[in-house]
């Protein structure tokens, strides 16, 4: 998995590529719980991840909840496997998803 970050003001956008599961996730929370300082608005650009596990989506809570208390985030790009699984599992309700 490989996560490009960029930044513009307190805008951050994490473009993650490849997998996001058990063996990949602590990397994307990692960036997720050291790069939100000061950010008021955080996107996920999905559209090279090809798949996303529990392991992933657990991160994607903790992300939005630090983003409920700061700004907004949203998840942009997602392909059809992906999107299913946000679907079947109600993230498709909780998150904001473009």
């Amino acid at each position: 998995m490989t996560i490009n970050k960029t930044r513009n003001n307190s805008e951050l956008t994490l473009a993650v590529e490849g997998r996001l599961e058990t063996t990949t996730a602590p990397e994307l929370e990692a960036v997720v719980k050291n790069e939100l300082e000061g950010v008021t608005s955080l996107v996920l650009d999905f559209s090279k991840l090809a798949y996303i596990s529990s392991a992933g989506l657990r991160v994607l809570l903790t992300a939005q909840k630090i983003m409920n208390r700061q700004g907004s985030m949203k998840v942009t790009g997602a392909n059809d496997i992906v999107a299913e699984i946000f679907e079947v599992t109600g993230f498709s309700d909780i998150l904001t998803i473009e």
